[in-house]
C-alpha cells in the first residue's frame, strides 16, 4: 500500500511539475510576443517621426554641425576648423582651435582603411603617399558617427554636411568615423 501511495505522489509531483513548466513556456510565449509586437510599435513610431522630420533636413552651419556631434559623441568640445580634404579615400582633416587636437573624419572604417594599407605596401607608394589615413598610427582613437551614436536624422545630415564641408558630391553614407591624432 505504501508503495501504491508513493507512486501516486510522484506522479502527480511529476504531472504537476509537467502543468506548471507547460504553463511557464506558454507565459514565456506570450511575454515574447507581446515584446515584439512592443518593439515593432516603436519602431514605427521612430520611423513616422524621422519621415516628418527628414522632410525639413537642413545642415545651414557644416562645422558647427559636425562639432556638435563631435561633442555629443566623445563629450570634447574642440572647436574644430578644417584644414584640408583629400579626395581619395575620402578624409577630411581638423584642427581644434587652440590647435591642440588634430582629427581625420572619413566614411571608411579602421578595417577599410586597413585593408587599403595592406593594398598599398609596394615601396613606390609607400615613397608616394601622403595620405593622412594611410599613416595613421596603430594605436589612433577611433570615434563612429551613426543614427545609433549621434541623432536619428544623421544619415540624413551627413552628405549635406559632408558636401558643404568638402566642396565635393557626397557619396552616400549612413557612418563617420573619426580618428583623434591627438
Amino acid at each position: 500500500m505504501e508503495i501504491i501511495l508513493a507512486i501516486a505522489v510522484a506522479a502527480a509531483v511529476i504531472f504537476f511539475g509537467a502543468l506548471i513548466s507547460a504553463g511557464n513556456e506558454r507565459q514565456r510565449k506570450a511575454i515574447d510576443d507581446l515584446r515584439e509586437q512592443a518593439v515593432l510599435w516603436a519602431m514605427q513610431d521612430l520611423r513616422i517621426k524621422r519621415e516628418r522630420l527628414a522632410r525639413d533636413v537642413q545642415i545651414p552651419d557644416p562645422l558647427g554641425w559636425l562639432n556638435r556631434v563631435v561633442a555629443k559623441v566623445n563629450g570634447l568640445s574642440l572647436e574644430l576648423q578644417v584644414m584640408e580634404f583629400f579626395d581619395s579615400p575620402p578624409a577630411l582633416v581638423c584642427t581644434s582651435a587652440e590647435g591642440i587636437h588634430k582629427a581625420i573624419f572619413s566614411p571608411l572604417s579602421p578595417t577599410e582603411i586597413h585593408q587599403m594599407k595592406r593594398t598599398r605596401r609596394s615601396r613606390l607608394s609607400q615613397y608616394g603617399d601622403s595620405h593622412p589615413l594611410l599613416s595613421l598610427p596603430r594605436q589612433v582613437t577611433v570615434y563612429e558617427f551613426s543614427v545609433l551614436s549621434s541623432n536619428i536624422l544623421f544619415d540624413l545630415e551627413l552628405p549635406l554636411a559632408w558636401t558643404r564641408l568638402t566642396n565635393q558630391e557626397a557619396p552616400q553614407m549612413e557612418r563617420l568615423w573619426m580618428y583623434k591624432l591627438t
